[in-house]
Order: structure tokens, then sequence, then C-alpha cells
């Protein structure tokens, strides 16, 4: 399982606007410059973001973006969901979907599928955009 542009990049812009977070809104450009990212990508990530309630846009000449909450309030879990959809290594697995399979009640494999989708669930329900901020600022004055 590979995530997508889409996750990886959201990700990025989300922790960008965590390490602003309280400074005011952001311009799109320079969450693209500081993250190296494209800026036209970039403007359809924060759309879908926006759409789902983890950003906030402020037009205007002194306008940008800024996280909906504070960054100990989103987890990566909400950001590659909101860009992703459900995380899951295949599709049997992918929570709420009613579709079955005719070998489901004799599918060793799916055991594990299930075991890996709770065990990615637990790593990204439970780390913040406020803990990647902790940890950035960590690295930072590991390489000072």
């Amino acid at each position: 399982m590979k995530l997508s542009t889409k996750g990886r990049y959201g990700l990025k812009a989300m922790l960008e606007l965590a390490l602003h977070h309280g400074k005011g809104p952001m311009p799109l450009k320079d969450i693209a410059d500081n993250q190296r990212l494209s800026e036209h990508y970039l403007e359809q990530l924060i759309a879908t973001l926006r759409k789902d309630g983890l950003v906030k846009s402020v037009r205007g000449s002194q306008g940008g973006y800024l996280l909906a909450y504070d960054p100990d309030n989103i987890t990566v879990g909400h950001v590659l969901r909101s860009l992703e959809g459900d995380i899951a290594p295949a599709d049997c697995v992918i929570e709420g979907d009613v579709s079955s399979c005719d070998r489901e009640e004799y599918c060793v494999t799916k055991t594990i599928w299930e075991k890996i989708r709770d065990s990615i669930n637990d790593v990204i329900d439970t780390v913040t955009l406020q803990d990647m901020v902790d940890d950035q600022i960590k690295l930072l004055k590991k390489h000072q």
C-alpha cells in the first residue's frame, strides 16, 4: 500500500500550516515554496481540506489559509482520510464497505489485511499535527 501524492503533499501542507499556527493566514504560495510543492496542485488539495473543514481561507491582501482547529486537535488520520479516503491494504477490509467475497468465511489473508489496516489506523489516529511540529523542532535543534 502506498499513499498517493495527494496524501503526502496534503500532509506536508498541513504541517506547514501547523508550524505557522497562531501567526495569521498563510498564502498558498508560501506553503508551496516552503514545502517545495506545486502551487497549482496544492490549490486542489487545499480545496478538499477546506471542504472537509480542516482549513479555513481568509480573503484579501493579507489573506491565505489557516488551520480550522489547533494542531493538537487534527490527526494525521483526519488529513489522510480527507484526501485519500479510507486507508486499507485491500478492498475487502475497507471500513463500512458491505461488498463481500465468496471466499470471505475461509479467507485467512483477510485477517492479515484487517490487522494491517488496524495498525495503520492506530498510528495515524494518534499522531497529531502538533506531534509533527514538535518532531520538526527536535530535528532542527539536532542539526544545528
